[in-house]
């Protein structure tokens, strides 16, 4: 017997059942991110390895450590992605979407690949939502971009997540910083990782971001970005405080905030959970008023962030929210012979062709099997065709819920099964809202 293949180690089956979560999740997202204005984009799974080299930073982890990268048949360097924002980027630039009406707000689900440990809430292979706003150098526009990042945890009814943010600044005042980081860190270099020891004389503020427990530890008492902002940095972050204020969100100030990408100033921010284990960032994200410049375009101000749907999913298990089950099927037709089984093939097709989930036998089973089976997915309703049904030209519909069974005819039964259905979600609606709530005029009184 032939070994039996297995997943790659850090990927993740989504199975049937989970995956109606998790579309429900992703479908949601995107949809509150239309509320905002936001469009959907989509971008390949691969880019030019280049892409991210100057895009994310070559001092990262990401790309030092954790990148896909290959030689495709051409010779070129590819990488799959590991985040969203280069490849939205690039397609903004290559697409002159620069010339139409900015902002340009724009929205994605896309899967992202980095090799790293994984654990509970990481994966090497994981889906992001992800919102890029580009043309705005506004405060206003950072504000508004978190209240999108709270807006989405505030559906699912998520609590006891913070809102963190900070500013590191722009490349008019950072140099500054660097060189008090440095000169922190040379007295210190001994003791730091390898990588931070690369680190420090290229860019002082990734060791803040190192995940060494040691080195988190030295870079505890390092300077703060804070004290070295100049006057537009500053003002910058005075507004932005001042719009989450005027949208009564509540935030704490954290000066180690520095987020793992290059392409960052300024407004930096992360929603955090103590729910889920180490993996608590759920949300994080800020400016990165310098990364289309650093992709041959123009000056572009710009920001987005990024939301994990697998991180999220874990949070909404550990919280206990519950979402939409699977759409399960609403009749099921059960036949009895070769021309039964024909008019419940024409049965279900008009059924599905009004929106009706239907389902009939595709295996060949005794009735008693295609009950069972009926009553196994979940089957609302159950009808038994047979030869004396069709001579008769009338069914009985059975409620699988309570039992109750009621005679039908045949002719016209997919348009009276249709009305039933109908009828049951206005009364579920009723039993949800009541009668008054009905009138969906008065919703706006």
């Amino acid at each position: 017997m032939a070994t039996q293949i297995q997943a790659i180690k850090g990927t993740l089956d989504v199975l049937p059942g989970a995956s109606c979560r998790k579309r429900f999740v992703e479908n949601t997202l995107l949809d509150i991110a239309a509320n905002f204005g936001f469009a959907e984009l989509r971008t390949p799974v691969f880019e030019s390895t280049e892409l991210f080299v100057r895009g994310v930073g070559d001092t990262t982890d990401v790309v030092q450590k954790e990148m896909y990268t290959f030689d495709d048949k051409g010779g070129r360097s590819l990488t799959l992605r590991p985040e969203g924002t280069a490849g939205a980027a690039r397609a903004f630039l290559e697409h002159g979407l620069f010339n139409e009406v900015l902002p340009r707000k724009m929205s994605y689900i896309t899967n992202c690949y980095r090799y790293e440990k994984p654990q509970a809430g990481r994966y090497r292979e994981f889906t992001q939502f992800g919102v890029e706003v580009f043309g705005t150098s506004s405060p206003a526009a950072d504000a508004e971009l978190i209240s999108l990042g709270a807006e989405c945890i505030a559906f699912f009814g998520i609590e006891d997540i913070r809102l963190e943010i900070n500013s590191i600044g722009c490349p008019k005042c950072r140099p500054n910083y660097h060189a008090a980081l440095t000169e922190y860190f040379e007295g210190k270099k001994e003791n730091l990782c390898p990588t931070c020891q690369e680190r420090l004389a290229r860019n002082p503020m990734r060791i803040l971001d190192c995940k060494s427990p040691v080195c988190a530890g030295i870079a505890k008492d390092a300077p703060v970005g804070l004290d070295y902002l100049c006057e537009e940095c500053d003002t910058h972050f005075s507004a932005v405080k001042k719009g989450l204020d005027a949208m009564y969100l509540d935030y704490a100030i954290n000066p180690r905030i520095v987020r793992g990408l290059d392409y960052y100033t300024k407004t930096v921010f992360e929603f955090i959970t103590d729910a889920i284990g180490a993996q608590g960032t759920v949300c994080g994200g800020g400016r990165y008023d310098g990364l289309i410049e650093e992709l041959g375009g123009g000056a572009m101000p710009s920001l987005g962030f990024a939301m994990g749907i697998e991180r999220l999913l874990l949070l909404l298990q550990a919280k206990g929210v519950e979402l939409p089950p699977e759409k399960g099927c609403e009749l099921y037709i059960a036949s009895i012979g070769e021309a039964a089984a024909a008019k419940a093939m024409t049965l279900c097709h008009e059924l599905r062709g009004s929106g009706i989930p239907a389902q009939f036998d595709v295996v060949g089973r005794s009735v008693k099997a295609q009950m069972k089976y009926a009553d196994k997915i979940g089957a609302h309703y159950t009808v038994v065709l047979g030869d004396d049904d069709l001579a008769k030209g009338e069914i009985r519909l059975k409620n699988m819920q309570n039992g109750e069974t009621q005679e039908c005819p045949l002719e016209g039964f997919s348009d009276d099964f249709m009305r039933l259905t109908l009828q049951n979600a206005a009364k579920e609606m009723e039993l949800a809202f009541g009668e008054d709530e009905m009138d969906i005029t008065k919703l706006f009184c």
